[in-house]
C-alpha cells in the first residue's frame, strides 16, 4: 500500500481505522501524528457520527469531527455488503493495525472479530475499545463517556462538596481510553517486532476511568471509605487549589512545608506560621475549614498579575485560571508549536491542536486537513486495489461507496 509521507517513527505502518465518535478516533489521531498512515472507513452518505455534531460548523463541517480526525483519509464503505465487504477484507490484508469501538460481539457477528482475523492474518494487531471490556459480566453494555464518568466514580469526586458530582469538562473517558488503546497498540507492535504474531488489545472505558483514580483509590484502599468531593481543593495537601483574587481565579499549590512558609511571608500571613493548627501540610488538611477563609481573605486584596508576579518571584507554583482564548494564544503552547493552521478542502483554513509528544529525532507532524467524507475513496481504491474507474463508478451507484 502506498505509505505515509510522515516521518515520524511509525511511518510505514498502515492502520484501518473502523472506530467512530471519540474514543477510536482519538487513539487512531495520535498514530497518524507519529507517521502511521490511517485509511478511515465511514458509512456512505453518513460518515461518523460526529460529522453531524455541532453547532459549530466551519462551511458545513462539524468543528468536533476536524478536532480529531487530521492527518487521516476517509474512505466511504458499506461492508454489509457484499462487494463492500471484500473490498474491507483486502484493505485488511494490507494493514498493520485494526482499530474499532463496536460493542463486544458487533464485529464477530460480521465476521470480523479478533478470532476471525488473527486466524487469516496473524501479524495484525487488533484493537479494540468498549464501554466494559470484552469480558466480564456487563461486557454487552454500550458504553457512553458521561454514563462511564459516572460508573467509574469521577464524577464523585469532582465538584463542589455540596449537591450532585460534576462531569469533567472534556469526555474524559473516552480520551483516556483512547490514550491507553494507543499505548495499548504500540505495546502490541513491539512484541510482534520480537515474536512476528499481531495480538488483541482490548481497552474498556471502566477500566480506562478508573485507572485515572490514582491517590483517590489509594485512600479509599487505605482507610475503606470513599473520598468525598471538595470542589477545587486537594485531598492530601493545603493549601493547593482555587482562589479569588480581585479580577480572577488563582490556583495555588503550596505543595509542601517550605513552600507554605514563603507564601506566608509572601501574602503577608507571618503569624500563621507558628500556628500548631498550620505548621504542618497533615495539620493544614485536617485544619483547612480554619485555613481556607484566611488565605482566601489575602487573595482578596490583590489583582491576579499582582498575585502571580508575586507568587513566581519567590517560586511558588500558582497560575491564573484561564479561558481558551487565554490558553490557545499563550505564547508558550504557540512556541511549542501546539496550534496548527491546515488548508481543509471544503472548510478552508481550519486551525487544530498539535502533538504534545515531542521526539528529538523523529518527531511527529500535523500534515494534512480531516478529511471530508470519502475525499480519499478513488485513491485508496484505485492506487492501493486497483479497482477501476468504471467498477467505482458502478459500486457508488449501487450505494456500496
Amino acid at each position: 500500500m502506498t505509505q505515509s509521507n510522515g516521518a515520524g517513527p511509525l511511518s510505514g505502518l498502515t492502520v484501518l481505522d473502523l472506530s467512530r465518535v471519540l474514543s477510536g478516533p482519538y487513539c487512531t489521531m495520535q498514530l497518524a501524528d507519529m507517521g502511521a498512515r490511517v485509511i478511515k472507513i465511514e458509512r456512505p452518505g453518513a460518515g461518523d457520527d460526529t460529522r453531524a455534531w455541532g453547532p459549530p460548523f466551519v462551511h458545513g463541517e462539524s468543528a468536533y469531527f476536524l478536532s480529531i480526525n487530521r492527518n487521516k483519509e476517509s474512505v466511504t464503505l458499506n461492508f454489509k455488503d457484499p462487494e463492500g465487504r471484500k473490498l474491507l477484507d483486502e484493505l485488511i490484508a494490507r494493514a498493520d493495525i485494526l482499530v474499532e469501538n463496536f460493542r463486544p460481539g458487533t464485529m464477530d457477528d460480521m465476521g470480523l472479530g479478533y478470532a476471525a482475523l488473527h486466524a487469516k492474518h496473524p501479524r495484525l494487531i487488533y484493537t479494540s475499545i468498549s464501554g466494559f471490556g470484552h469480558t466480564g459480566p456487563s461486557r454487552e453494555r454500550a458504553g457512553y463517556d458521561a454514563v462511564l464518568q459516572g460508573e467509574a466514580g469521577i464524577m464523585s469526586i469532582t465538584g463542589p462538596a455540596e449537591g450532585s458530582g460534576y462531569k469533567v469538562g472534556v469526555a474524559i473517558a473516552d480520551i483516556a481510553s483512547g490514550l491507553f488503546a494507543a499505548q495499548g497498540t504500540l505495546l502490541a507492535l513491539y512484541s510482534r517486532e520480537k515474536t512476528g504474531v499481531g495480538q488483541h488489545v482490548d481497552v474498556a472505558m471502566l477500566d480506562s476511568v478508573a485507572a485515572l483514580l490514582t491517590y483517590q483509590a489509594g485512600i479509599y484502599f487505605a482507610t475503606g471509605e470513599a473520598p468525598k468531593r471538595a470542589g477545587n481543593a486537594h485531598p492530601t495537601v493545603a493549601p493547593y487549589e482555587t482562589f479569588r483574587a480581585k479580577d480572577g481565579d488563582v490556583i495555588l499549590a503550596a505543595g509542601n512545608d517550605a513552600l507554605w512558609k514563603k507564601f506566608c511571608k509572601v501574602a503577608k500571613l507571618e503569624a500563621h506560621v507558628a500556628d500548631p493548627r498550620f505548621a504542618t501540610n497533615r495539620e493544614r488538611v485536617r485544619n483547612y475549614a480554619a485555613l481556607r477563609p484566611i488565605v482566601a481573605e489575602a487573595f482578596l486584596t490583590k489583582t491576579r498579575a499582582e498575585w502571580l508576579t508575586l507568587l513566581n518571584d519567590a517560586g511558588i507554583p500558582a497560575g491564573p485560571v484561564r479561558d481558551l482564548h487565554e490558553v490557545l494564544t499563550d505564547e508558550q503552547l504557540l512556541a511549542r508549536d501546539m496550534v496548527h493552521t491546515l488548508q481543509h478542502s471544503v472548510a478552508g483554513p481550519v486551525q487544530v491542536l498539535g502533538v504534545p509528544v515531542k521526539l528529538s529525532d523523529t518527531a511527529g507532524s500535523v500534515r494534512t486537513a480531516p478529511p471530508a467524507l470519502g475525499e480519499h475513496t478513488e485513491q485508496v481504491l484505485t492506487g492501493d486495489l486497483g479497482v477501476s474507474a468504471a467498477k467505482i463508478t458502478e459500486l457508488r451507484a449501487a450505494g456500496v461507496l
